[in-house]
């Protein structure tokens, strides 16, 4: 019997390891028979990748087969994406030792279950890291300073391959996520690279955290290439951090994570998102209490379906861009919660 890609997701996606690398990505290539679509109403949804596929030993290390595969299975047609995938797919120096070491970490540990999610938003490690000594930092320097001329000599042609990929099985590139150590620590010239590596990948904005040391500096690159940042907000982020970077430069905008604005500041983000969506770069989607918890979208007291008809109905080209945090429910998977949340969002909509 052949089976339709969505009928052959629906058949194996409970089949799916809560917590790891995806099974089989390129027979979920081989059976994309139809390009996926979660564009409803005007409005994109997407995935933030690899990040939603909770792989808490190799964090944000995940490989771009792997990232499209599950956009395969779960239908969308968009995605925010980490750079690691790219560099990975790249031939990064530092990625396979930084899987080895996590991997290590992991197996030493007696208390790891490999459940949860990754440790920050960079996939580190928690607590506070002993001072380096002065040989640890001189090798960090010249292990920053290789990793430096590695991207630089990086080939872009093999970038565009890489997108190539992604648009053929019909996945967007639509913004690209520089964590911190990426963006803010980097010399001018990586900087530049990273705008470039956007653009190669057909992205019309990047992201990262927001932090008022560096919005200044990474704007004047954002103007200077004519594409916006998306900074991303925490509960600790209210309007005037944003509305700071926005005075800072033409092209400093803002990533609002819609769960994160009603924790941190018990109130709607519909009102910032009105005022502000042409600094808008797109938004994330979780569900989560004013006291702070997440929770399975539909019962917590985020606006969700508010901005997203809002979104729709005022046809801003804003990614709404789906951030599975919560906790997995016991018998569930990742994946199965990745497709309820799309599910979700396509109901608010359609």
């Amino acid at each position: 019997m052949t089976y339709t890609r969505r009928e052959f997701g629906r058949l194996t996606l409970a089949g799916m390891p809560a917590a790891g690398l995806l099974l089989s990505n390129e027979s979920w290539l081989r059976a994309a028979q139809t390009k996926p679509n979660s564009k409803w109403a005007g409005v994109q949804v997407g995935l933030n990748m690899p990040y939603d596929l909770h792989t808490p030993v190799v964090g944000n290390n995940v490989s771009g087969d792997d990232v499209l595969a599950a956009c395969l299975q779960v239908g969308v047609s968009a995605v925010e994406l980490r750079t690691q995938s790219v560099e990975m797919y790249l031939g990064s120096p530092t990625i396979a030792a930084q899987i080895a070491a996590a991997k290590a970490r992991a197996a030493e540990s007696t208390g790891a279950t490999g459940g949860g999610r990754a440790a920050g938003r960079g996939g580190g490690g928690a607590g506070t890291a002993p001072t380096p000594t002065p040989e640890q930092q001189a090798a960090q320097k010249a292990a920053a300073e290789e990793l430096r001329k590695w991207r630089l000599a990086a080939p872009m042609s093999k970038v565009r391959e890489f997108r190539k990929k992604f648009e053929d099985a019909g996945v967007k590139i639509e913004i690209v996520k520089f964590d911190n150590a990426n963006i803010y620590s980097v010399t001018d010239d990586v900087v530049d690279w990273s705008f470039e590596l956007a653009k190669a990948l057909g992205a019309r904005a990047i992201s990262c955290e927001i932090s008022a040391e560096n919005t200044k500096r990474i704007g004047q690159f954002a103007d200077k290439h004519q594409m916006m940042v998306g900074y991303h907000g925490h509960t600790e982020t209210g309007p005037k951090d944003w509305e700071l970077a926005f005075s800072q430069a033409k092209f400093n905008g803002a990533n609002l994570d819609l769960g994160h604005f009603v924790a941190g500041n018990k109130t709607s983000p519909v009102p910032f998102l009105k005022q502000y969506h042409d600094r808008i770069t797109h938004v994330h989607v979780k569900d989560r209490k004013l006291t702070g918890e997440n929770v399975t979208f539909g019962e917590g007291d985020t606006p969700i379906k508010e901005a997203l008809q809002l979104m729709s109905a005022q046809k801003w080209n804003i990614q709404a861009t789906i951030e599975n945090e919560y906790a997995v429910p016991q018998g569930s998977t990742v994946m199965a919660e990745i497709a309820k949340c799309v599910a979700f969002c396509k109901q608010c909509l359609v």
